[in-house]
C-alpha cells in the first residue's frame, strides 16, 4: 500500500507543479463548509452524500436555517441587526409555509409559530 500512496503523491505533486489544478472550478476561493452540528456524527457522512446527490429536500435546508436564526436572535443586542435577523427568519417562515402548503402539510410548527406573531402583532 505505501508504494501506491508515494505515486498518488508524486502525480499529485507532478500535476501541481505543471498547474494543472489551476483551473478548476473554486480556485482561489474559500471552501463552503457547512455547520453540521445539529446533525448527529454518525449521521453526518449520510446526510452529505443526500445533499450532494439532490436529495435532502429545501424543506429540511429551511428548517436548519430557521434553527441558525433563532439562535443568533437570542444572542443578537444590536436593535437593527436582530430586526434584519427578524426580516429573515420571516422570509424563510414563509418559503417553508409555501412548501409545506404545497404538500398539504399545514400543520407544522414553523407556520404555528408564525402565524402566531402575526396575530400578536394585530392585538
Amino acid at each position: 500500500m505505501d508504494g501506491f500512496w508515494r505515486i498518488a503523491e508524486e502525480k499529485i505533486r507532478e500535476a501541481m507543479k505543471n498547474g494543472e489544478f489551476d483551473s478548476l472550478p473554486g480556485f482561489g476561493k474559500p471552501l463552503e463548509i457547512e455547520d453540521l452540528s445539529r446533525i448527529p456524527e454518525e449521521l453526518r457522512l449520510g446526510y452529505l452524500l443526500l445533499k450532494n446527490a439532490g436529495y435532502v429536500r429545501e424543506e429540511a435546508e429551511l428548517r436548519k436555517e430557521l434553527l441558525t436564526l433563532e439562535d443568533l436572535l437570542r444572542c443578537c443586542e444590536d436593535d437593527e441587526e436582530q430586526r434584519e435577523l427578524e426580516k429573515k427568519r420571516t422570509e424563510k417562515q414563509l418559503r417553508l409555509a409555501e412548501l409545506m402548503k404545497k404538500r398539504g402539510q399545514t400543520n407544522s410548527k414553523a407556520l404555528r409559530d408564525y402565524g402566531r406573531r402575526i396575530e400578536e402583532k394585530f392585538r
